[in-house]
């Protein structure tokens, strides 16, 4: 696969003209685009449409978690927008993930781990839990396989751990993605594009480092060469 085509560039807009201008810039690069809950619910099915309609292959990053008969009702819908990706929690059980690939046949089907805006202290005082972030995301890894699902989303730094556990062919999509020349942001647990790569992610979601640049598709392209550049370092 090449560099390009394991970006996935996070549009993080509710705003349907910026997220179609994004796209229609970052196009002679990248073809994989991530948005979520609040484009969703600003711009609905129509606004996913109207970005497939722009050559954008939609990673729909909704995180859906409730109970089994609901998600069922939620991923039969979404099954009729025809997109590339999708998501749901893993902490909403196999019976549930299970469910939604049962719905959704036709879309690669991943599910969200522990979300990267946690770190160790903070995962473990929240949710209530002596488990660290490492043993609970290797543990809903294992349920995700065993549930059907096509991979998992977590963070650079579970790559290894997850790949130990449930084997190659199995999908796993890191967010924190920042090059090290670009702000960390509100994400705790990151890494740089080519260091993602070398532990084994498949595709990379980058949202400000390149949407917030003054020069989208210059930001994009300086990515993707630095990931060609390490990969050629690494063989």
């Amino acid at each position: 696969m090449n560099p390009n085509e394991r970006i996935i560039v996070a549009l993080d807009t509710p705003d349907l003209q910026k997220a179609s201008q994004l796209v229609e810039r970052l196009s002679p690069e990248i073809r994989h685009f991530k948005t979520g809950l609040e484009f969703f619910c600003r711009q609905g099915p129509q606004g996913v449409l109207d970005l497939k309609r722009r050559g954008a292959e939609v990673f729909l990053d909704l995180k859906l978690h409730d109970i089994p008969n609901t998600v069922r009702g939620a991923a039969r819908g979404l099954a009729g927008l025809g997109v590339w990706m999708t998501n749901v929690h893993a902490s909403g059980g196999i019976e549930m993930m299970r469910i939604a690939r049962e719905q959704l046949p036709n879309a690669l089907l991943l599910a969200v781990t522990v979300l990267t805006s946690f770190d160790e202290d903070t995962f473990r005082s929240h949710v209530g839990t002596s488990e660290s972030v490492e043993d609970t995301v290797s543990r809903w890894a294992l349920a995700t396989k065993e549930a059907g699902l096509d991979g998992v989303v977590c963070s650079p730094r579970e790559v290894e751990i997850v790949r130990e556990a449930v084997g190659e062919g199995f999908l796993i999509v890191t967010p924190g993605i920042r090059p090290a020349w670009a702000a960390k942001g509100d994400q705790r647990r990151i890494t740089t594009p080519a260091k993602a790569l070398a532990l084994g992610s498949d595709y990379l979601v980058i949202g400000r480092p390149i949407t917030g640049a003054d020069d989208p598709l210059h930001a994009a392209r300086k990515i993707v060469r630095e990931m060609r550049e390490n990969e050629g370092s690494m063989e």
